[in-house]
């Protein structure tokens, strides 16, 4: 069954409610929130007269820290409403002014409650030890006292660290800009098909329809219309980058890490050695594989050279499945009955009870998300394009949604969240296990291609995407640190570098290439971009332990979705059965990818 495209993309009010997200389910209207907002501002005192006591006895920590609880979860709420009104319409204003008016908010709130981390650190562990003795219910706080205590080697005077929250909007700044200016301030040329129709031009649209689209001539064109206003704004782009390393950089140096990348793994509980495995290994290791899956897909394609815009054109232009948006739905949920009813009732909600927003309109954020205030429910963005490759875009969101729904459930606030090196762990195995449901379904062969081909989307998606974005940050902090400014022409020269030392002579890039830099907000939030291969060596193994051990793998998976961010990431993928201190189930991951080529390969003979 296909999806007709609209010729015309809608403004958010012509949107049917039914492809937006319900999001009554936060506040009943923009003037609840506009008022539960001023009274946040006021009721952040009842945590702030808490300081200069944290130290007095554990049952007024306790005290404190319990109002603290409660407090965020309503700022979550507060910011999460105005977030997601931005990330549907970033080009309404009264949507940029309420989001403006939540990010001042939060640096006013976060100078406020800086204290709690400034007196938790002058607490001694003999002292914290003894306070968990006396008041048993702090043991719900005991990792996050933990994590504070390993912060205490790089924590500066109360006073300073009072003075760098209060920067918090300034800190805030350039992603906020880098959103703003790509989703209300880019205009994109249309572009025409070979019949001479025009076809409207997006962010969202070159890269969730046209990037992938079967014509050769619409990639081309599209991919020219995208670099053409990439380079109009690389320089301003380039100098907010700047600012955002600069920023972190400098942090850094302040707080005596030996180096940016120590923070930010600090940040996640990630040793180098586990950073390092997975950016060297990957691309050591799978390059050759890709390279062979490059040089299959330019004979298929009929190419004498395959271009860098034509890495994700279909293998086989003339089969690209489509479907609706409700068949999509009731196969992923047919996919996910592995996970057990628990996992199971909770995919039916989110695709039932409006989680998802999935129009395609006017200042609507590119890419898909899910976000997930605590004690309500996710939400979830996507652009639904009647593609049957979106299902595994939404499968992979569910996964997120799955995860932190559990998590909630069974942690409190404080322990909800784990490193975002594992985070992307629980998504991309729903889109390994939609993969093995819809190999099952279907002897056709050129099905299990087009699956194969699906399959091989997300491993390019983590393993070589948000990898190589990963290797794009390592160059970029080596440089910052260095001394050497990050111009546009710096960043994209690195971007393309770190393009051509992966794919070799199976892939030709144009200039045009290393602008790829400016696609992703990723890099505004720390080192995210590599934990997405992180999550889906991880999501690797555990797919091949359900397939081999069924519910007893499940289960421990679902203790471990439980867990949320209660232990540490290494100790949380353990739990799993999967040990990543080590590169043995990296090299695993890649050899998997490996037999999947060889398997396209195979199918062709």
């Amino acid at each position: 069954m296909t999806t007709k495209h609209t010729s015309k993309t809608l403004y958010r009010s012509e949107v049917p409610a039914e492809q937006t997200w319900n999001l009554t389910d936060l506040f009943a209207s923009d003037n609840a929130w506009e008022k539960e907002l001023e009274k946040v501002k006021e009721d952040v005192q009842q945590v702030v007269q808490y300081k200069g006591k944290l130290g007095t006895d554990a049952a007024t920590l306790f005290a404190c820290l319990s109002v603290l609880e409660a407090f965020q979860k309503r700022v979550i709420h507060v910011a999460t409403y105005a977030n997601l009104r931005s990330s549907a319409d970033g080009s309404d204003p009264n949507n940029q002014r309420d989001a403006a008016k939540v990010a001042s908010a939060l640096a006013g709130i976060g100078t406020k409650l800086s204290f709690i981390n400034s007196e938790l650190l002058t607490l001694s562990d003999e002292t914290i030890e003894q306070f968990l003795k006396e008041e048993p219910k702090l043991k719900v706080y005991q990792k996050m006292l933990a994590d504070i205590a390993e912060k205490k080697p790089y924590t500066l005077a109360p006073d300073i660290e009072e003075t760098l929250a209060a920067f918090g909007e300034v800190h805030d700044a350039p992603y906020m800009i880098y959103e703003r200016s790509k989703s209300s301030d880019m205009v994109f040329d249309d572009i025409e098909d070979d019949q001479g129709n025009k076809l409207p031009m997006s962010a969202a649209l070159y890269e969730d329809r046209y990037e992938i689209a079967a014509d050769a001539g619409i990639r081309q064109k599209s991919y020219a219309s995208f670099s053409h206003t990439l380079n109009q704004y690389k320089n301003t782009f380039a100098a907010n980058y700047a600012t955002e390393v600069t920023r972190q950089v400098t942090e850094a140096r302040l707080r005596n890490y030996g180096s940016v990348t120590d923070m930010l793994l600090h940040q996640q509980q990630v040793t180098k050695e586990m950073y390092h495995n997975q950016l060297d290994v990957i691309q050591q290791e799978l390059a050759p594989h890709m390279r062979r899956y490059a040089k299959l897909k330019k004979e298929k394609l009929g190419q004498d050279k395959l271009h860098y815009y034509d890495l994700q054109a279909p293998l086989e232009p003339d089969f690209d499945p489509q479907t609706t948006y409700e068949e999509a739905t009731a196969t992923i949920e047919e996919a996910l009955q592995i996970m057990g009813p628990e996992y199971s009732e909770i995919i039916n909600k989110g695709v039932n009870n409006r989680w998802v927003d999935r129009s395609n309109n006017v200042g609507k954020a590119s890419g898909a998300f899910c976000d997930t205030p605590y004690g309500v429910h996710p939400y979830i963005m996507v652009t639904w394009t009647g593609a049957m490759r979106g299902a595994f875009i939404l499968a992979h969101e569910l996964g997120h949604a799955g995860h932190f729904y559990l998590a909630g459930e069974n942690q409190n606030l404080m322990n909800t969240e784990p490193s975002t090196y594992f985070v992307e762990a629980p998504s991309t195995l729903n889109e390994l296990l939609l993969a093995e449901h819809l190999l099952n379904k279907t002897d056709d062969k050129q099905m299990k291609r087009w699956v194969i081909t699906q399959l091989l989307g997300t491993y390019y998606h983590n393993f070589i995407t948000h990898l190589l974005e990963g290797e794009f940050q390592r160059r970029v902090y080596a440089l910052a640190e260095a001394g050497t400014p990050l111009t546009a022409d710096v960043l994209t020269k690195q971007k393309r570098e770190a393009l051509e030392n992966f794919w070799g002579d199976a892939v030709e890039f144009d200039e045009d290439a290393g602008l790829t830099w400016m696609r992703q907000p990723h890099y505004y939030m720390g080192l995210y971009p590599y934990t997405y291969s992180a999550g889906l060596t991880v999501s690797t193994a555990i797919a091949q332990k359900i397939k081999t051990e069924g519910k007893p793998a499940v289960d421990r998976w679902l203790d471990v979705l439980k867990s949320g961010g209660s232990k540490k990431p290494l100790e949380l993928i353990k739990q799993a059965g999967v040990d990543m201190s080590k590169p043995d189930a990296i090299k695993e991951a890649v050899a998997y990818v490996g037999s999947l080529v060889d398997e396209l390969e195979k199918s062709y003979e």
